[in-house]
């Protein structure tokens, strides 16, 4: 029964993941069809983060009023639907609130699901965050390879983020009815409508922040890098991010039995200490291969960090929801900075001096890893019979 709740779980977090990367196969087709640049584009492009911060913190109320379970499965639908809200935009400005309506479902969505994950830890008294993390990696592939080969057959992006959408729609309807629930308690008060991170919350926050921010910076900007200052051509470039984002994946996918043995404290420390090393390789190097290497190292350092941010803050706080949006909060802020302000410092020094900053950030999880360890007393309900749907 706990491994039914576990695998339900898994396939909103590839659903999810499956939404984001048909959507990112089709954004030369929405560029082409309403003729704008790639600067316009850019702007537009800021409105799924702008979306998503502005609606996260009431998924809490959310689950408050209407069960985790029913917040989940209701969010996930509207992810999915979203995916035609772009192609579907008669004109350019109407791009503006189809991606803040697109941002606004990613992120509740993803605030509900990784509540989940919480909730499944709880059942299961084991770490099963970085593997859902994992499979969320696994579904955006997928999605960008059917998005790639309906893009190379010419299939008109319409049809295929419709059809997309519809399916997706009914996997998650289907897949998620054995979601756990988690109603309030009797005497519980209902969140805030706009929920700020708990004093709790903040330190684990940090953590997330820094990981965050090595991850996005490098995922913006490693290709870049390794043309700029290892000199490698453009299959070489594309081929570093691929093993940086292989590497990432295959240790999210893996991550669970690693926390299991050695626990979140020392996973992240150890993690910390690996993607330390990498980071000095790339700074240090000038060459393809060893750049590659340390991104490697670097990708596989900080990819279960995350995952233990989401399910530490869920433990804390008085609500999964609760905690994962205190922490979300800081974590999607460290996110949208983390491009921009590297590309800052590479333009303003150089990209070595920036990747060392970058480095620094994250040597400086070691000691506030210590915030992630399990708390006894953390343990909270999930109210029996109300585990699961038939």
């Amino acid at each position: 029964m706990r491994d039914r709740h576990q695998r339900a779980t898994a396939l909103v977090f590839a659903v999810h993941g499956a939404v984001a990367g048909t959507l990112a196969t089709r954004m030369p087709w929405l560029q082409e069809h309403h003729g704008i640049d790639t600067g316009v584009l850019g702007l537009i492009l800021l409105c799924p983060p702008v979306g998503s911060f502005l609606t996260m913190p009431l998924t809490a109320r959310l689950a408050y009023r209407f069960g985790a379970r029913a917040t989940t499965r209701t969010l996930l639908a509207l992810w999915c639907a979203s995916l035609a809200l772009p192609v579907l935009a008669p004109g350019p400005l109407w791009l503006v609130p189809a991606f803040l309506l697109s941002g606004a479902a990613a992120g509740m969505s993803d605030l509900a699901m990784n509540a989940q994950g919480v909730l499944v830890e709880r059942r299961l008294g084991r770490s099963v965050m970085s593997g859902l993390h994992g499979m969320w990696s696994v579904g955006n592939l997928c999605g960008a390879g059917v998005g790639a080969v309906a893009a190379q057959a010419g299939l008109d992006a319409r049809a295929h983020l419709i059809l997309v959408a519809v399916s997706l729609v009914a996997a998650g309807a289907a897949g998620s009815r054995a979601l756990l629930d988690d109603g309030p308690a009797p005497d519980e008060k209902p969140p805030s409508r706009f929920t700020v991170p708990p004093r709790a919350v903040l330190l684990i926050g940090l953590i997330g922040f820094f990981a965050t921010f090595a991850e996005r910076a490098s995922g913006q900007w490693a290709a870049i890098y390794l043309t700029d200052v290892a000199g490698a051509g453009a299959g070489v470039a594309a081929a570093g991010y691929a093993v940086f984002t292989a590497c990432m994946v295959a240790m999210r996918l893996g991550g669970d039995f690693v926390v299991r043995g050695l626990g979140p404290v020392a996973t992240v420390r150890a993690g910390a200490v690996t993607a330390v090393l990498g980071g000095v390789i790339v700074v240090a190097s000038r060459t393809p291969v060893p750049v590659i290497a340390g991104f490697a190292l670097f990708g596989a350092g900080i990819a279960v960090v995350v995952p233990l941010v989401f399910a530490a803050a869920g433990q804390v706080a008085r609500t999964p929801a609760e905690g994962v949006a205190g922490v979300a909060t800081i974590t999607w802020m460290s996110g949208l900075v983390a491009p921009p302000v590297t590309g800052w410092l590479a333009g303003a020094f150089a990209f070595p001096f920036a990747f060392a900053l970058v480095t620094c950030m994250v040597a400086a999880m070691i000691w506030p890893a210590r915030a992630l360890r399990p708390r006894p007393g953390a343990a909270a309900r999930v109210p029996v019979g109300a585990a699961c749907a038939d």
